[in-house]
């Protein structure tokens, strides 16, 4: 009897260690909010909130982690503390941007208090949250604050915060003369805006840029090709009779988001990459035909998606790999489902993480980043345990150090 008690102990032991593993975050895995270990206590997350400013990468990284896992009854409150009142400008702009992966109401509401803070870094980070959480009532304060928003840092995200609430009339009448005046640099972001948001009211004016050589062409025909109107097909068809070689590939690429012969299009843009990719002075074209490919990428195209992450792995210097991964990580950022989908199949998973991981570094968005961390985390546990999915998630979370 004795014998049979211990063997039932033992066996009930191992499924129940079984069932932490399954249960337990892998190494470094830094939980969602609500799923973090009781363990961490205010005291230390505090401690960690202090050291989000550290000049050593690994103290800063390892204090963002910390922070992350702690259960959200903690971390939102004090996170918000430090965004309002942190003596140190860097750890309240940190703190902001980690809060703002716990969401909701105090987030929403710090986000709302420091939206007119003298730190560009946290008006940035406060316009990109009403980016991707539109609400009507701050639209008033989104307007005010363009007529007095000169930093070239903040206003392509309040242009972008604005844009998200088109539907509402004051934000188009804001917008509209944008694309015609202005500075080139902020007049590109409207126009970037405008097309990812179906600013169709703006189209006449984006096509008057388009079929002006200069810097913003490039955006007024990708803006075209987003925005799907048909009858604009002869305007593009126009254009490429005469464009620069290193415009082809976007307007090809905006051709196709029109439904033209998009499956030349994407063999004409695999071939551009390589060739680009494997001989020297072609950088411009080389751009050309990243940003095409990453057009069609974000348009679901997953045979482009994979082009784009063939050729950076594949690149054998960092003249050709960079540019790549850059488009590879703005992909990535805007669509971080079909980072997890495309992954969980490759089996150089590992070059796959570290291209994104190149990319990431390049980038430095930190708020895009924070959300696409999110997003990981959120896959991780949703996934069953042992699922391609969920080793994709925790490859991401080791090699991104989040």
């Amino acid at each position: 009897m004795r014998r049979a008690g211990l063997l039932s102990l033992a066996l009930s032991v191992l499924v129940a260690v079984q069932l932490v593993a399954q249960s337990a975050p892998p190494p470094g895995q830094v939980a969602p909010a609500g799923q973090a270990p009781p363990v961490v206590t205010a005291a230390e997350v505090q401690a960690a909130i202090n050291k989000l400013g550290s000049f050593e990468f690994g103290i800063r990284t390892e204090a963002a982690r910390v922070v992350r896992r702690a259960p959200a009854e903690i971390a939102v409150r004090l996170l918000a503390a430090a965004a309002r009142s942190h003596t140190d400008e860097y750890v309240r702009y940190r703190a902001l941007t980690i809060l703002s992966g716990f969401g909701g109401p105090v987030a929403a509401a710090v986000m709302t208090e420091v939206k007119t803070d003298v730190n560009d870094r946290l008006r940035t980070v406060a316009f990109a949250w009403f980016e991707h959480n539109p609400d009507p009532a701050v639209i008033p304060a989104l307007l005010d604050s363009l007529k007095r928003e000169t930093s070239e840092f903040v206003r392509p995200a309040l242009t972008r915060a604005i844009a998200a609430h088109l539907a509402d009339p004051r934000a188009r009448e804001v917008l509209a003369p944008m694309v015609l005046r202005g500075e080139d640099f902020f007049r590109g972001s409207v126009i970037e805006a405008l097309g990812e948001y179906g600013g169709s009211f703006a189209l006449s004016d984006i096509v008057q840029v388009a079929q002006l050589e200069g810097p913003l062409q490039d955006d007024a025909i990708t803006a075209i090709g987003r925005m799907g109107d048909q009858s604009k097909v002869n305007t593009l068809v126009a254009l490429q009779r005469s464009a620069r070689p290193e415009l082809q590939p976007t307007i090809a690429a905006s051709l196709c988001l029109l439904d033209r012969e998009c499956a030349k299009t994407e063999d004409y843009l695999k071939q551009t990459i390589a060739f680009a990719a494997g001989n020297e002075g072609y950088q411009k074209l080389l751009r050309g035909a990243v940003h095409g490919l990453a057009m069609l990428s974000l348009r679901g195209k997953t045979d482009s998606w994979k082009a784009l992450l063939d050729a950076g792995i594949a690149a054998t210097s960092d003249a050709s790999r960079s540019p790549i991964a850059l488009g590879v990580g703005i992909v990535a950022l805007r669509n971080p489902q079909l980072v997890l989908s495309a992954f969980e199949l490759r089996a150089d998973l590992d070059a796959a993480t570290e291209l994104l991981r190149d990319a990431f570094d390049m980038l430095e968005e930190d708020y895009e980043e924070e959300r696409f961390y999110v997003a990981v985390r959120q896959a991780y546990w949703a996934a069953p345990a042992g699922s391609a999915r969920r080793r994709t998630a925790e490859a991401l979370i080791q090699k991104l150090e989040f």
